[in-house]
């Protein structure tokens, strides 16, 4: 039985790569930092039919180099998800830059270390899609984090991957350790448990309770979280993956407005499709950090080319509205119990 270190294990998507490494067969040990996290992540597994059976748990930071050599030993593969995620850009950028591209620097150097062979890391098409407004991005393309309006964490996301692939390029010895990036876009998906803390999910809960009056104007490609954790399983051990980008997500753009109009089509009352004027979410972003980590999505309208994956992986995407009807009955019935 192949074991796979997965970092980030009590997050939205690391949930989701663990149940579905468990139930390929793999042994798991995840990461989390506190041991009462890892208790939420077997109760929340178990709960949604997992055998837990060949899962452990360990404690690790990202902003620490204390046990991650320990962590990663006996290991086959590493599959590093996690990273800070929110919106809002922070008071000090270092404090979301920081720990998304020293915590990859630490995974993957332990991963060396360990002889493990091959690294799947969790990136972003963020990371790809750069200042573009319209247009067609695909592996080839990266951002400029000095560009005007980058938010904080998309440049997390583009240094952090900058810096493994060249920790990659950069590394000796005679067998090189392999990366795979999988790149997702705007990711819905019902959640396993019924945390819903997360910035993806919090944002839709908060239009189905009609919190959000307005949503801003901005469609990119969307990926199912179902399908961002078979991606990640698959690229373990399929030889094609090594050394490639591989954008998880729809080739169509798609945005909270368009999320909305499902939603209301599907006789929910509460979610809006009014657009909020560029102009009032500038004026926000100067006194709302939530709202200035957004500046650099509005107004675009971009597709993906996500040929490379569909054919690696023989694969065919969640539909959006599959996705976000799933989401919103997983958040109700999950409200229903609170």
């Amino acid at each position: 039985m192949k074991t796979t270190l997965l970092t980030g294990i009590s997050g939205y998507i690391g949930l989701h790569c663990a149940k579905e490494l468990l139930d390929s067969g793999y042994a798991v040990r995840g990461t989390v930092r506190s041991q009462a996290k890892g208790q939420e992540v077997r109760e929340t597994l178990a709960a949604a039919s997992v055998d837990t059976t060949n899962l452990s748990i360990v404690e690790l930071d990202l902003a620490s180099d204390r046990g991650w050599n320990d962590a990663a030993a006996g290991c086959d593969f590493v599959m590093h998800v996690a990273s800070p995620f929110v919106i809002a850009n922070p008071k000090n950028p270092q404090d979301m830059i920081s720990p998304a591209v020293d915590g990859t620097l630490r995974a993957l150097r332990a991963a060396k270390k360990v002889g493990v062979t091959r690294v799947v890391l969790t990136s972003s098409v963020l990371s790809m899609m750069g200042s573009m407004k319209t247009g067609t991005f695909g592996p080839s393309h990266w951002t400029d984090v000095a560009a005007p309006d980058v938010s904080t964490y998309t440049k997390s996301k583009t240094l952090a991957e900058k810096a493994a692939w060249d920790f990659i390029s950069e590394q000796d010895g005679d067998t090189p350790m392999e990366l795979t990036v999988i790149a997702p876009g705007g990711v819905f998906g019902p959640p396993l448990g019924r945390n819903i803390s997360g910035q993806s999910m919090s944002m839709l809960d908060q239009m189905l309770r009609g919190k959000v009056p307005m949503v801003p104007k901005t469609a990119f490609p969307m990926v199912d979280v179902r399908d961002v954790a078979k991606l990640h399983v698959q690229a373990l051990t399929l030889p094609e993956a090594t050394g490639k980008r591989i954008i998880a997500a729809s080739a169509q753009p798609n945005g909270f407005q368009s999320a909305a109009q499902l939603l209301k089509d599907e006789g929910y009352k509460g979610p809006s499709t009014r657009i909020a004027p560029n102009f009032l979410l500038r004026l926000m972003a100067k006194f709302d950090r939530e709202a200035k980590g957004m500046i650099g999505l509005l107004g675009m309208h971009l597709s993906a080319d996500n040929s490379e994956t569909r054919n690696l992986f023989n694969w065919t995407p969640i539909l959006f509205k599959q996705s976000v009807l799933e989401t919103a009955a997983a958040l109700q019935e999950i409200q229903g119990k609170a």
